[in-house]
This record gives structure tokens, C-alpha cells and sequence, in this order.
């Protein structure tokens, strides 16, 4: 099946703008002055910035054919291998409860170098531990589902520039080299 993307750019658009204003909302205290915490703490843990995100994927699963009843978007906690359950962004359940898909949404704005290892070290720790639950039969009589990890990255100046590498004892692949942090999303991605 081929998808048009064009028939969803305008809420691509809602979304991204929508993700902005959440997070500048959640910057501010109940009578509209912003909060003085550790750096952008608040918008960070905030939550509902990528909703419009969510909104989106369920729009596109719904014109894929994708009955409603079997998209979930709340309390999404399925059977990890390394820990008990994980909550996901959204899962997509058949009605024999067959686990079909399982989509995790992050965002990155600012704070590139730490902030870049720590996704991609919960993008694929959160992988493994599916791919090692389904393996141990936690989702029994079923096909591999499909995984999908969204990461929408503010393009600004830092993102976009070549990051040095430390490399002290061995060369990095080719692919890092003169790589800024939104190539290294996209490698990951």
C-alpha cells in the first residue's frame, strides 16, 4: 500500500505546532509567569506535547483500514522481558488480541549530548526487552509485531552541526564522521 503524505501535511503542521505551544504552556505557572526549575524540567516532564503526534497516527491507522477498537492510545502497558510491563505511546491490538503494533513517541529539544545517548539507549533497551518478551513467548501464537519509535527533533543550530567524536582507541563507523545530531537520528531511525 502506498500512502500519500501530502493528505497529511496539514496536520503534520497542527501537530508540530501544537507540540510547541504545549510545551511553552508548560513552562508557565497557574497565573501565566514561567517556571523557575531546572532548566526546561517542566516542559521536559510535562507530558501531552506530542499528542498531536498521536492524533496523526491514529488518523493514518484509521485510513489504512485499521478498525478503532483495536487502537490504543491510554494504558498501553504490555509484558517486557527486563522489567514486568512497559507503557507505550500506542498499540495496535486485534480483536483475537493478537499484539499487531507498538509505537513509542519522544522528543528532543536542546541539551544534544547526553540527552542523544539516553535516547538511544531507551529507544533500543526498550526494543530489546520487547523483542526478548515476544521471543519468550509473552505474546503466544502470534507473528513479530511491528515496532516503531517516532522522535521529533528541534532543528536548530546545534542539531544540525557537525559533532566532534572521541575516538581514544578505535575509529567510529564512516557514517559518524562530520555527522551532526539530526544525522545520528537518522541513523537510529
Amino acid at each position: 500500500m502506498t500512502m500519500n503524505i501530502e493528505k497529511y501535511r496539514n496536520q503534520i503542521k497542527i501537530a508540530v505546532q501544537k507540540f510547541w505551544e504545549t510545551r511553552d504552556k508548560q513552562m508557565l505557572d497557574q497565573n501565566g509567569k514561567e517556571i523557575q526549575d531546572a532548566g526546561n524540567r517542566s516542559a521536559v516532564t510535562g507530558g501531552k506535547q506530542l499528542d498531536g503526534f498521536l492524533d496523526l497516527l491514529y488518523t493514518v491507522a484509521i485510513d489504512t483500514g485499521i478498525p478503532r477498537n483495536c487502537i490504543y492510545l491510554k494504558g498501553n502497558n504490555i509484558p517486557g522481558f527486563f522489567r514486568p510491563t512497559k507503557d507505550w505511546d500506542m498499540l495496535i491490538i486485534s480483536p483475537t488480541k493478537k499484539l499487531i503494533a507498538v509505537i513509542e513517541l519522544k522528543s528532543q529539544v536542546g541539551s544534544f549530548g547526553n540527552n542523544f545517548n539516553n535516547r538511544t539507549e531507551e529507544a533500543l533497551g526498550s526494543a530489546v526487552d520487547l523483542w526478548t518478551a515476544f521471543r519468550e513467548k509473552a505474546f503466544p501464537n502470534q507473528s513479530a509485531p511491528w515496532l516503531g519509535y517516532f522522535m521529533l527533533v528541534e532543528k536548530c543550530d546545534k542539531s544540525t552541526s557537525p559533532v566532534k567524536i572521541s575516538e581514544p582507541h578505535f575509529k567510529s563507523f564512516t557514517e559518524f564522521q562530520g555527522a551532526s545530531y539530526l544525522d545520528r537520528y537518522k541513523i537510529l531511525c
